[in-house]
């Protein structure tokens, strides 16, 4: 619905400028033909009537009679005042002598002096258009002729005069002008209608475009909806972990606690080597393990763990040093640095390299370690205690 408002919008406004732009254009190029029009015309006029007086003149001077040339003239001048632009004589007093219109003969002739005057002096088609103009409303209905040159004929009182038949030439202009309109109308119309389909298909692409845009943006949008989400449920996990490691360190400290008071001399846990069974944690809960169900020890970003026959597995506070110190050494042994093994939980024994072992725990561990080359003749001799 908008977008139909912003369409009709559009169609409005350019219609608007085109009427504005059409009325003074029109009115300018209206005048401007009529000038031109009028002008050529008025340069044909004069050059008839000319013509005409240098006739007259050829003829009386070859000893023509006056009256008859008046006369021959007369028949071929009559009726020519329905034209826009015809000829007629007037003598010097302005009484017509010849007119297209006999029974206007012998009137003396009212033409506008100003224009005369302009005329004689130089083409002036403007003035005459405004002329026009100004008197079509004070003249409508009536004939209105308006004399725009005099020929004088040698040795006469004699003037060919150049009439313009300002009815006629009314008629002309009003046809003009709705000539003009007419076009302006028709190209009106091919403008508004082609900016129509041009807004239509320009919009359609251009909103075809932020579509696009917009669902990739939108694409976006979810992407960064679902990193947030994953960042959130990272940080809540983060917080879960570490409200764990806390309770494992609260489980920790409660266990030294323990330890201190059963043993009033140390401040970590030690196990003795002849206790059946060491304490460890799993959370923040205390489980007792005993020693011959451990399978291995083994140390992880600082902290100890403690793996079972059956995998279970639980955390020390004690270092992987105690550990080894405080276990029977015929039945566990220092594999490494990060791990302690028992006798029990050993499955295989496989060479490794030249002269490394990899131990191989029994199934349910599931665990593989290596015996470095330092350590393999110490366990061998372990092996044969």
């Amino acid at each position: 619905m908008k977008k139909d408002k912003l369409y009709l919008f559009t169609v409005l406004s350019i219609s608007v400028v085109f009427l504005i732009i059409s009325i003074i254009g029109a009115k300018y190029f209206i005048k401007a033909s009529a000038n031109q029009l009028i002008e050529v015309q008025v340069e044909t006029s004069k050059r008839e009537a000319n013509e005409i007086a240098s006739i007259i003149d050829f003829q009386l001077s070859n000893n023509l009679n006056k009256e008859a040339v008046l006369e021959n003239l007369q028949t071929t001048i009559t009726g020519t005042n329905s034209n826009a632009w015809f000829i007629s004589v007037l003598d010097w007093s302005g009484k017509k002598v010849c007119y297209p219109d006999k029974t206007k003969l012998g009137e003396i002739e009212k033409s506008n002096s100003n224009l005369l005057q302009s005329l004689k002096e130089k083409n002036n088609s403007e003035d005459l258009y405004d002329i026009l103009v100004s008197n079509r409303s004070e003249e409508q209905g009536k004939e209105y002729v308006e004399v725009i040159h005099t020929a004088p004929v040698k040795s006469t009182d004699l003037l060919i005069a150049a009439n313009v038949n300002v009815s006629s030439i009314d008629k002309q202009l009003q046809q003009l002008k709705r000539n003009f309109y007419l076009i302006f109308l028709l190209m009106g119309i091919l403008v508004i209608v082609l900016s129509s389909v041009a807004v239509r298909i320009i919009g359609s692409k251009y909103e075809k475009h932020l579509e696009e845009k917009y669902t990739s943006l939108e694409s976006e949008v979810i992407n960064l909806s679902k990193l947030n989400t994953d960042l959130v449920n990272y940080k809540e996990k983060k917080e879960k972990d570490l409200d764990e490691q806390a309770k494992i360190e609260a489980a920790a400290v409660v266990e030294e606690e323990i330890v201190e008071e059963t043993t009033d001399s140390k401040t970590s846990e030690v196990v003795e080597p002849n206790r059946k069974r060491i304490l460890t944690y799993m959370r923040n809960e205390l489980v007792p393990v005993l020693i011959n169900e451990i399978a291995y020890v083994y140390t992880e970003n600082t902290i100890t763990y403690v793996v079972n026959f059956d995998g279970k597995k639980s955390t020390s506070n004690a270092s992987l040093d105690d550990m080894y110190t405080n276990f029977d050494p015929t039945l566990f042994f220092r594999a490494n640095r990060q791990y302690i093994i028992s006798i029990s939980a050993i499955d295989k024994i496989i060479k490794y390299g030249k002269s490394q072992l990899k131990i191989v725990l029994n199934s349910n561990v599931n665990e593989e370690i290596i015996i470095s080359k330092n350590k393999a003749a110490e366990f061998k001799q372990w092996l044969n205690m």
